[in-house]
């Protein structure tokens, strides 16, 4: 993987999962660049993501969450205009084609298919390599799912 140009990003980051949490706050510590981070669990996602003083660049959601679910936080934000154009990627482990299809239908850019850590840590890795200030728009869909 070719590591990008330095840039800085806000990057929202929302997890059911504690374990989760923390291995994406480890990815961010090693990676070779700034990545500013905010943070939220289950059933404060909307909440937080409300009352942050900036804007972030992109979203990452757990489909997991308790409570509103990836898929209910993703059709929230879309529906919000402070947020609708903000890029969204999911992650999880499911891999049934119409949960995949409707993720990407409602305007997910990315869905991260969750394994073992070592696989989620390089997806997490690509992901935060992408510049997501510029406008960049979702893949064909056979290009939605990353996979390790």
């Amino acid at each position: 993987m070719n590591l990008p140009e330095f840039h800085t990003q806000h990057v929202f980051f929302a997890s059911g999962s504690p374990d989760d949490s923390l291995l994406f706050q480890q990815i961010i510590t090693e990676l070779p660049y700034l990545v500013h981070t905010s943070m939220a669990k289950d059933e404060d996602t909307l909440k937080a993501l409300d009352e942050l003083s900036s804007i972030p660049d992109l979203i990452i959601l757990d489909l997991a969450l308790s409570g509103k679910n990836g898929l209910d936080c993703l059709l929230d934000i879309k529906a919000n205009q402070k947020f609708e154009s903000l890029p969204v990627v999911i992650y999880g482990t499911t891999s049934y084609p119409a949960a995949m299809n409707q993720l990407y239908q409602e305007g997910a850019h990315l869905y991260l298919h969750k394994s073992e850590n070592s696989a989620f840590k390089k997806l997490i890795q690509y992901v935060l390599s992408i510049n997501w200030k510029e406008k960049i728009a979702p893949p064909p869909r056979e290009e939605f799912v990353l996979k390790v």
